[in-house]
């Protein structure tokens, strides 16, 4: 669906020495704010903490130790995008599984993310390392 009428192709000429000029919907067109049709579904803290199986000041002390994102409504309660149960997921199997502190889980967390990043990118590209794999 298009909010603008289509315009002729290339530059509006004057007639003062073929300068184009430009137009009020050239203006609007290149600053123009887009906003989302659809709210994004945010989840509350109690609904995360239901989903997840903890508590919600475990939940609260994640956020403040950055390892899960959070955001403010306009309430002032914390937020959260609909993937943050299965984040609090995985840093609960880091931390049974491989017995880290919180401060650990973080970096891990980190490098599983840029692995995951660079394995995308490889997958994009088509192409592989000429090094063997080394598992």
């Amino acid at each position: 669906m298009k909010d603008r009428p289509e315009r002729a192709a290339g530059p509006v000429r004057t007639g003062l020495g073929d300068r184009p000029v430009r137009t009020h919907a050239d203006v609007t067109a290149s600053t123009a704010v887009r906003f989302a049709l659809v709210p994004a579904p945010r989840l509350s803290l109690d609904a995360v903490a239901r989903r997840s199986g903890l508590h919600p000041d475990l939940v609260r002390r994640f956020v403040a130790l950055g390892l899960i994102d959070a955001e403010r409504d306009a309430a002032g309660q914390l937020v959260f995008d609909p993937t943050a149960p299965a984040v609090l997921a995985r840093i609960q199997r880091l931390r049974a599984g491989l017995c880290l502190n919180y401060a650990a889980i973080g970096l891990v967390l980190d490098l599983l993310d840029r692995i995951s990043l660079l394995e995308s990118a490889l997958r994009v590209r088509g192409t592989r390392s000429d090094t063997p794999p080394w598992t």
